[in-house]
């Protein structure tokens, strides 16, 4: 055999054993599909990583009944962070509040009533009055109101989504979708954690009445701690559900189901699914110190690099070993530096598969060094760059 036949051989040969290491870990990392789920749409999102595990229809836009409320609250919170609300201030109910139709806290007219126990009875009751009254409050009318909430939609990306009313009831233009639902639901979960452990809360008592919590999730299966239900004709039975195991947050939402029963079991089924087959971790914290870098001409000559916020991942269960990360540092970083520069990279691969990467920031500023620093760095700078070219 001549040479080259044999190095035509030899390459071919590694080329098949490179294919088949690459389709073994490929099998290895194989995930089952998502059961079967009977919703007009769903999906599964890992909260910390933002990887959607599970999706069918999760773009179409559908009547999103009380789910409406959870963008009722967010806007309610924002305001309290604000300080333009507090939980104590009393609100006055008005005739349209008082006579809202459907699930009610029982309000009464003129009555006023703390955002406190408004905003649980939005929450927990999923009373329409209460959040009639609270958009009334916040923004004047409910009108206003809902542009707020549109406001907050555009901010956070929800393309799919319009909102008409801050309680769900049926109306033309008034909108969203499954993936919005999620987004919507991870903003309120990392922005507010203050007030999500209300969303876990089984029931509320308010003039007397004492309502159940509708998510039977919560009484069903102790790693759910929200979020909220929905039902109206055109919509459906809806829940968008959030629960906790190991440290790993999932974010499960179902729209269009048949019954509250369906509804519940569906997004178990969901969870369950998520749960089994994947797994989450922090690998990195943010705004701590990852690497060092020498700065050129400035004042200090060390700089922390790091992430801007925690580093999480969403990975096959049984693979954190074959994780790895590599740090690379930008190279002849000069001063001035700013804060937040981005002056890096951190690269994940899971089994030689690229999997994330986030720039690495510098952790605070550095100014220009004094005369004598950038002169003397700048001799070094130039005798590397020679050495370099030899």
């Amino acid at each position: 055999m001549t040479s080259i036949k044999k190095l035509t051989l030899f390459l071919f040969m590694g080329l098949q054993i490179a294919a088949f290491a690459a389709y073994a870990a490929e099998a290895e990392l194989a995930i089952p599909p998502a059961p079967s789920i009977a919703a007009t749409a769903y999906i599964l999102k890992d909260h910390n990583t933002g990887k959607i595990l599970a999706e069918n229809n999760a773009d179409a836009k559908l009547a999103p009944a009380s789910l409406t409320k959870i963008m009722t609250v967010y806007v309610v919170f924002n305001e309290i962070k604000k300080g333009t609300l507090h939980l104590d201030d009393l609100v006055t109910i008005s005739e349209k509040a008082r006579a809202a139709s459907g699930s009610r806290m029982f309000v009464e007219v003129n009555e006023r009533v703390k955002i406190e126990d408004l905003l649980k009875g939005v929450i927990i009751q999923s009373g329409n009055d209460a959040s009639v009254a609270l958009a009334e409050h916040v923004a004047g009318s409910e009108e206003t109101f809902a542009e707020m909430m549109n406001q907050q939609a555009a901010r956070l990306g929800m393309g799919n989504t319009h909102f008409k009313n801050s309680d769900g009831l049926p109306i033309d233009d008034h909108y969203t979708s499954a993936r919005d639902l999620a987004t919507l639901t991870s903003a309120l979960i990392r922005e507010f954690p203050e007030y999500y452990p209300w969303f876990s809360q089984k029931e509320f008592t308010y003039n007397k009445i004492t309502q159940q919590n509708r998510n039977q999730l919560l009484s069903r299966d102790e790693s759910v701690d929200g979020v909220k239900t929905g039902f109206t004709d055109d919509a459906g039975y809806c829940l968008v559900a959030s629960a906790l195991r190991e440290n790993m947050r999932l974010i499960s939402i179902v729209m269009g189901t048949k019954s509250a029963k369906a509804r519940a079991n569906e997004n178990q089924s969901l969870l369950n699914y998520g749960f089994r087959f994947y797994e989450s971790h922090r690998l990195y914290q943010g705004k701590t110190a990852l690497s060092e870098a020498k700065v050129w001409k400035g004042e200090i000559q060390k700089l922390p690099l790091g992430l801007p916020e925690d580093l999480y991942v969403t990975i096959p269960r049984r693979h954190y070993n074959d994780l790895k990360a590599v740090i690379t540092v930008n190279k002849k970083i000069t001063a001035p530096v700013k804060e937040g520069d981005k002056l890096g990279t951190v690269n994940v691969t899971l089994k030689g598969a690229p999997l994330i990467s986030k720039d690495l920031i510098a952790l605070e500023p550095v100014e220009q060094g004094n005369i004598f620093r950038r002169l003397y760095d700048g001799a070094l700078m130039t005798m590397e760059k020679s050495d370099d070219g030899k």
